[in-house]
């Protein structure tokens, strides 16, 4: 008589996925502004990359495409909004 396993999938917590969902919402809009002195301004999207680097080393890997798409709507809206660091030199 063959044995049979049970696959017992794992799921996700609604809390923690709408927990997610926010941390990306935040860390998606979050820039670093270099500004130099003759009024050039170099914005680097550093929460878009560690956004993207989180959700690629995600556990339950369904949903990643709902998070990139996350972490781009808040990026463009971040760029907009005074978010994030601004540094001169």
């Amino acid at each position: 008589m063959a044995k049979t396993k049970k696959k017992t999938q794992d799921k996700e917590v609604d809390s923690i996925y709408f927990l997610k969902l926010v941390m990306y919402l935040i860390l998606g809009s979050f820039w670093l502004r270099l500004v130099f002195v003759s009024g050039l301004q170099l914005p680097l999207p550093i929460g878009l990359i560690i956004g993207l680097l989180f959700a690629s080393r995600e556990k339950f890997q369904i949903d990643r495409k709902i998070e990139y798409a996350l972490l781009l709507i808040a990026m463009f809206v971040g760029f907009w909004l005074p978010i994030g660091i601004n540094i001169s030199f």
